[in-house]
Formats: structure tokens, C-alpha cells, sequence
């Protein structure tokens, strides 16, 4: 020590603590300067390499940073110097990155949110979207087609099956039409088993169709316009030395409207529903139609049959035979 070093005012050696700093503007200032200290000896790093070889040589350490110092027209003490010194080889204004851990990567991870969490936020909003549009639009809709199908196969269908073919029964004249409800009636029932939805359908509007043909009522009349046929005869290929007879007809309801009918074709052995249609007649019967049509071109008496509810078929007042046509 010199005698410049011994007029020093004398200083606490303890570095100031948090409280000291917030309390005391002397202490703060003190540790300020050690700080100064550790960045000067860190940047003078030959000196320190050197000199703190071996504590022995502390004292002319501390002298020289203080040369330093006063040639900046800065006065510090012995103690705060020994402090600076102290804290850089404690490395006490060191920076020590904290180890690699799953905790530091989170906190990273954190501290860079400002660039990843608005694209995930926006990510999340869209899935979230997307599930919504998926549930509200896909899932759900399909969902409930689901729920009311089976309420169709297991309540609806079978009730209006029922229904419908207790209803034709109970209202049918004709044997053939409560055999015909009946079979409808168990293709439905075979599909409802099944699970086939569109089959059970199909044999329900039968048996709604069915029944629409049992209640309607009309009245079967001679076509009898210019430019139409009234009648018409078939050599069949098998017997042409005996041809067939047609009256040409239409079903008239009570509004007086052409009104479609199920006819079967006995040519093709197919039905379809049909507003003219070939009724097989006599040839004595046929050549009476004729005969009055060319009389005077009027058919006096065109209304040759009707059928009323309860009926699939109409009833004639003339002598028919079995059989229909309905192309030619």
C-alpha cells in the first residue's frame, strides 16, 4: 500500500445488496462502478492474465485501475476496486447460459410466441371452423338422416303399410285386388326386415297407387273423333284366318277429363298407365260400332262400360273378351 492508498476514505468492503441499492445512492453508485471495473479488466485482458497470476500481486492490480480511473477523473476506492475485482473472478456480471433442459426449451419457446402464435392461433381458429362446418354442414345432417330413416323402417313405413293394405281390403270388391294389396303389403315387410329402405318405399307407394285406383270412378267411352281410330282388328301370326277385334276406348271421370288407367297389354304382357286403350270385343260387336259410325260419323251409343269404387277393373255392357292393347 502507498500513502495515497492509506488516505482513501475508508469503504465497506460488502457488496451492496438490493434493499441497499433502492435505499442508498452512495451504494448504488458503488456497485455501478464495480460493474464498470469487470468490464474494464475484460477488456484489458492481457492485464488480467497477467496480474492475477497470484493473489500477491492484488494490491498493484488495484493500483493500476486506479491510475486508470484517475486518468478519467474518476476517484474509487481501494474497497470498491477490491470489489470489482472480486466480482470478475467470481464472475459475479457474468452471463451463464442455463443448461439445455425441456424447461429452457419452453421458456424459448415462450419468448418467441410473437412469431409462431399467431399463425397456430390462426390454425386452431380455421380447424375449429372447419370442425364446425364438418359437424353443423356433414356429420350432423347425416347424423339425423340416419336417426329418421330408422324411425321410417321401424315406426313410420310399417304403420302406413298396414294402413294402407286393411284400408284396400276392407274397401276392395274385386279378389284379385286384396291378393294384389297383399302381395305389396309383404314386399314391404321383406324390405323393412332387411333394412332397404328404397324397396319398402317402392312397395308402399304400390299399395298408394293401388289404392288411388280403387277409389277413382269413370266411365269407358268409343273414341269417336275425326282423324282417330274407333276400332281396329289383329291377324295374329300364329292364326291369321281369325283375327282380333279392338274397340279403341278412354276413361272419362266425373268432370268429364281423359284420366290415365292401368292397362295390361296382352300382346306385350305389360301394364302401364294409359289414357286410350284397345278393349278385345267380338267381330259381331265390332261390326255393330262400325256400322253406326258410318251411318253418319257419330257412334250413338260411345259409353260402353264404368267403374265405380272398389273396383280395379270397369264393368261393360257390351260382350267383351279377355285381353287389352294399348300400342298400335
Amino acid at each position: 500500500m502507498t500513502e495515497d492508498q492509506n488516505t482513501e476514505p475508508a469503504t465497506s468492503s460488502k457488496t451492496p445488496d438490493v434493499a441497499d441499492a433502492h435505499t442508498s445512492p452512495q451504494k448504488l453508485d458503488d456497485v455501478l462502478i464495480a460493474m464498470d471495473i469487470v468490464d474494464t479488466l475484460r477488456h484489458r485482458e492481457q492485464l488480467v492474465l497477467r496480474e492475477l497470476d497470484t493473489d500477491s500481486r492484488e494490491q498493484e492490480l488495484i493500483q493500476r485501475l486506479k491510475e486508470i480511473y484517475a486518468a478519467q477523473g474518476i476517484d474509487v476506492s481501494d474497497d470498491t476496486l477490491r470489489d470489482g475485482v472480486k466480482a470478475l473472478e467470481e464472475n459475479r456480471f457474468v452471463y451463464t447460459p442455463p443448461k439445455k433442459t425441456w424447461k429452457t426449451k419452453l421458456a424459448k419457446i415462450y419468448v418467441k410466441r410473437d412469431k409462431w402464435l399467431k399463425p397456430v392461433r390462426n390454425g386452431l381458429l380455421a380447424l375449429l371452423i372447419g370442425s364446425g362446418v364438418w359437424h353443423f354442414g356433414v356429420s350432423a345432417p347425416h347424423k339425423q338422416k340416419l336417426q329418421a330413416q330408422q324411425i321410417e323402417l321401424t315406426q313410420t313405413l310399417p304403420e302406413e303399410l298396414t294402413k294402407l293394405r286393411d284400408n284396400i281390403q276392407a274397401t276392395a270388391t274385386q279378389d284379385k285386388v286384396t291378393t294384389q294389396a297383399e302381395a305389396y303389403y309383404q314386399d314391404g315387410i321383406t324390405a323393412i326386415a332387411d333394412a332397404d329402405l328404397n324397396a319398402a318405399k317402392a312397395a308402399l307407394n304400390a299399395l298408394t297407387t293401388l289404392k288411388s285406383d280403387l277409389d277413382v270412378e269413370y266411365t269407358v267411352r268409343i273414341v269417336s273423333r275425326p282423324g282417330e281410330y274407333s276400332g281396329l282388328f289383329r291377324i295374329p301370326d300364329d292364326a291369321p284366318q281369325r283375327p282380333n277385334y279392338y274397340l279403341i276406348v278412354e276413361a272419362i271421370d266425373g268432370a268429364d277429363r281423359v284420366i290415365t288407367v292401368p292397362i295390361s297389354s296382352i300382346e306385350s304382357q305389360k301394364a302401364k298407365r294409359v289414357s286410350i286403350w284397345g278393349v278385345r270385343v267380338p267381330k259381331a260387336v265390332f261390326d255393330k260400332v262400325s256400322a253406326d259410325k258410318k251411318d253418319d260419323s257419330i257412334i250413338q251409343f260411345s259409353e260402353i262400360g264404368s267403374k265405380s269404387k272398389g273396383q280395379i277393373t270397369p264393368d261393360y255392357t257390351i260382350d267383351t273378351l279377355d285381353g287389352a292393347i294399348f300400342d298400335w
